[in-house]
This record gives structure tokens, C-alpha cells and sequence, in this order.
């Protein structure tokens, strides 16, 4: 009998704490961000361990790529799926996700207790360092997403709208509006043949999964709104976040703004530090939901605060990664759903082109010395390409150097 040269066998499967292991080692080293977070676990998974083959691999950097949420934090989800079962996937976001996410705690429960004793102008730094990454991020996602007239007028068009309406709706009615016009004007090529996943999830879990996505996407602002509850209007803000972020990590910064700042949840200047301080960890920038949770004003705060809200922007991309994978081979060779992808990732370059001028340039550049140390950090991330880490940490000291100077 003939064998299907696309066929894979099952892999052998792993125990939960040898993923939590594998994880949390990349979870503790993985600077730079979504594109080299992908790198690294190519290295891990396709060259070193062997855990799956090139093209498996690639396959699920393309679904991660297609759903909303954090594509890294995904494309692991869905090899600790692979290689053991629902305890894997959750063994390999926690070693993934927890350095980060209680380094980034400790950093907002420090900021409360002893913000007063920090340098005068560190956390002016650490905003100005915000303004450097952000553009940064802008100028990528352009390069790649906006690559011709049609996707550049969605984006610059996106971009006036939220800032035009900066209504807590806006985004969404703005990604919405931006996947119909894709529908309408592009026409992608048809995709080459591609080997099938060879992760195995029952279409019942599936849907499951898909059920709990849009009921809870339905359910949460309804109970939030019936019981007046600060606590599931927190679960609700950050649930729907990680539900509706497309196009990357830095994309929740306009999202999570247009929930937390003008609720009062969180000021301003403490948001927007606490951005710049998720630069310099390592693992997901989704993580900067635990700094928000642990700085909440109101509801839940302190570390119930960062694990509630953590928990909620992550909980979408679990479901998703669940639900989407037996239906993706369908979903991936269909033009019309390239085509609104298209539209609605040339819309996410305008949210976060918006978020560049506001909050971030607006809180960040108050004078010209500022402007020219954001400057410096820009030229530090993307022409001698140092480590986030390296520029962040500069930056703040560069700002306390500016008061001495200045």
C-alpha cells in the first residue's frame, strides 16, 4: 500500500513539567520581541530537539500568524499541544509567559511603594524609550503590511478614525470595517499546497472551544454591565483585548489605553512606564497585562490583580488555537479570507500609528532633549540593533541624566 508523502506519524508524547522546563528556559532568555521569539523556538524545536519538522513548523507560525492574539505565545501553545496534550500547551505558556509576567509585577508593586525614591526622570525614560519601540514597531508592520496604495490608505484612514473617535468601540468598529474592505478590493493569489498539521484535535473540543470564545466575548460585558462588578469589567476589558489584537504584541498598547487610562483603572504615566519596562524582559509583550493588573486603582490589584488579568488577555488565544486547528486547512486556502486578513492588518498599522502620537509621543516628548533621546533609543533598536533590554535601561538613565543637565 502506498504511503501519503504528507502524512506524519504521531508524535511521542511529553510530560507536562519536561515542557514547562523546555519553556521556561526560553521563557528567561527570549529577548527581542514576537519575530525572534519565533526564531528561537525554530532553533529549540526544529534544528535542536527535533520536536516537529520544518514545514509543521511553518504551518503553525501561518495559523498563529492568521488568528488574533500573540502569535509567539500561540505557535507555543500549539506545540506543547502537540507534543502533550491540553497539560502541554498549558506546561509551555506558563514556562513561557511567567518570568516575564512576575518580573513585570514585582516592577508595579515596586513603583507603588517606592515610585518616590526612583531618580527624578527615570520613568520619563522609560516613556521616552516607549516612543523609540513603538515607532520602531510601526515601521516594520508597514514595510510588510502595507505594501501597496490600497493597504496604505486603510492604515492612514484607521489611524484618523480612532483618533478622531477615541471611544472605547472605536478599534473594533475600525478592524471590522477594515476586514469588509478587503473583502471588497483584494484578490490574493492562490496559495501553494501545503502539508497538513499533525496535531489532532476532535472537531466537539473544537467547537467547544469556539463556543466558549464568542459566548464569553458575548456574556462578559453583560455580566460586567448587570452586576456593576469592577472586578468582571477588568476580566471583560482584558478578555476582549486579547481577543481583537491583530498584527502583534505591540498592537495591544492602543487597546489596553482606551480601557484602563480613561476608566481610571491606571494612569497615564504609570502605564506607558510600565510599557517601556515590558521592553526590557524577555518572553511575550502580553505579559504587560500582569503590570496593569498589580497597578489597577479599583477591583482587583496587587498580584490577584496581575493574574486575573493575565489569565484573561491569554484565555482567547488558548480557545482559538483549540477551536481553529481542525478547520484551519480550509480556512487558510480561501481567498476571501485572505482577503479580509489583508485589509484588516494594513488597519492595525493605523491603530498603532495613532497610538505612536497618542498616548505614546504625546506623554513621552515634552521638550527637545526628549525628542533627541528617543531618537537615540530609535537608532539603538534599528541601526546597531542592540537588545531592548540594553536600549530600555539606557533610556531610563538617560532620562535621570537629563534632569542634572537640563
Amino acid at each position: 500500500m502506498p504511503t501519503d508523502p504528507q502524512h506524519h506519524s504521531a508524535p511521542s508524547r511529553l510530560d507536562a513539567w519536561t515542557i514547562f522546563l523546555v519553556f521556561l528556559r526560553l521563557g528567561l532568555t527570549s529577548f527581542g520581541g514576537p519575530i525572534a521569539h519565533l526564531g528561537y523556538f525554530r532553533e529549540e524545536f526544529v534544528q535542536r530537539r527535533r520536536w516537529l519538522d520544518e514545514r509543521s513548523y511553518a504551518d503553525l507560525v501561518a495559523l498563529c500568524q492568521f488568528l488574533p492574539g500573540p502569535a509567539s505565545s500561540q505557535v507555543g501553545l500549539a506545540i506543547g499541544l502537540l507534543r502533550g496534550g491540553y497539560r502541554g500547551s498549558l506546561a509551555a505558556w506558563a514556562g513561557f509567559t511567567l518570568p516575564s509576567a512576575i518580573a513585570l509585577t514585582l516592577f508595579a508593586l515596586g513603583i507603588a511603594r517606592w515610585g518616590d525614591a526612583l531618580p527624578d526622570g527615570f520613568l520619563q525614560g522609560l516613556k521616552i524609550v516607549a516612543v523609540a519601540v513603538v515607532a520602531q514597531a510601526v515601521w516594520g508592520m508597514a514595510r510588510s503590511l502595507c505594501t501597496d496604495g490600497p493597504r496604505v490608505l486603510i492604515a492612514l484612514a484607521a489611524a484618523s478614525a480612532v483618533l478622531l473617535l477615541p471611544f472605547v468601540w472605536s478599534q473594533v468598529g475600525v478592524i471590522v470595517v477594515a476586514g469588509l474592505v478587503g473583502l471588497l478590493i483584494f484578490r490574493p493569489a492562490a496559495t501553494l499546497a501545503h502539508p497538513t498539521l499533525p496535531i489532532t484535535v476532535t472537531a466537539r473540543m473544537a467547537m467547544l472551544a469556539l463556543t466558549s470564545f464568542f459566548g464569553l466575548l458575548v456574556l462578559l460585558p453583560l455580566l460586567a454591565s448587570g452586576t456593576g462588578s469592577q472586578v468582571l469589567a477588568q476580566i471583560d476589558a482584558f478578555f476582549r483585548t486579547g481577543a481583537l489584537v491583530f498584527g502583534g504584541g505591540h498592537v495591544v498598547l492602543p487597546l489596553l489605553q482606551a480601557e484602563v487610562v480613561p476608566s481610571g483603572w491606571v494612569d497615564n504615566d504609570s502605564f506607558l512606564a510600565g510599557y517601556g519596562a515590558a521592553q526590557a524582559v524577555p518572553g511575550p509583550l502580553f505579559t504587560f497585562a500582569a503590570f496593569l493588573g498589580a497597578s489597577m486603582n479599583v477591583g482587583a490589584s496587587g498580584w490577584l490583580g496581575a493574574a486575573l488579568c493575565l489569565l484573561a488577555v491569554f484565555a482567547p488565544s488558548f480557545l482559538l488555537v483549540i477551536g481553529v486547528l481542525p478547520f484551519w486547512e480550509k480556512l487558510r486556502g480561501n481567498r476571501r479570507t485572505q482577503a479580509a486578513l489583508a485589509g484588516v492588518n494594513a488597519a492595525v498599522v493605523g491603530l498603532l500609528l495613532a497610538a505612536l502620537y497618542d498616548p505614546v509621543w504625546t506623554s513621552g516628548i515634552k521638550a527637545p532633549e526628549h525628542f533627541i533621546l528617543a531618537l537615540l533609543a530609535l537608532a539603538g533598536l534599528m541601526y546597531w540593533r542592540l537588545p531592548p533590554w540594553l536600549v530600555v535601561v539606557a533610556g531610563a538613565f538617560g532620562g535621570w541624566a537629563l534632569t542634572l543637565v537640563v
